[in-house]
């Protein structure tokens, strides 16, 4: 796994632990990342995307309510809603191919989640990046 897919893969956990737990997402990273054994460029990668989507949970929270129609964010799987979270800040703010976003969300999914998580995920970030092309 590349540095920016691991980034992604503990960015998710440390959005995950912060959204269970509560807290201050700077501790968690400071505890979960900073004393990790992973590369330096890995860290400062996962670092800035939990970051990012900690701060724009909010705007990710009404996207995903927007495009999941019939779910209340709180019955949506914590994993799931964190993972979407990432990629919608990602699709939104960073300069990635919405493809690799979509991509790296539903390899995600297929490794911490559900089975049904990656077509329920893929089907919301669908959603958004065909209204975000028709805009």
């Amino acid at each position: 796994m590349g540095a920016r897919a691991t980034g992604r893969k503990l960015a998710m956990q440390a959005l995950y632990q912060t959204d269970l737990r509560g807290g201050d997402i700077t501790e968690v990273i400071q505890v979960f990342l900073t004393d990790s054994q992973y590369a330096t460029e890995t860290v400062a990668w996962a670092t800035e995307l939990a970051d990012g989507a900690w701060a724009y949970r909010e705007t990710a929270d009404q996207l995903i309510r927007d495009f999941a129609a019939n779910w209340d964010l709180d019955r949506i799987n914590p994993v799931d809603r964190n993972i979407m979270r990432l990629a919608l800040f990602e699709i939104d703010k960073m300069d990635t191919p919405n493809s690799v976003v979509l991509n790296e969300a539903i390899e995600i999914s297929k490794k911490y989640s559900t089975d049904e998580s990656p077509k329920f995920i893929n089907g919301i970030l669908g959603k958004y990046v065909e209204s975000c092309s028709q805009a």
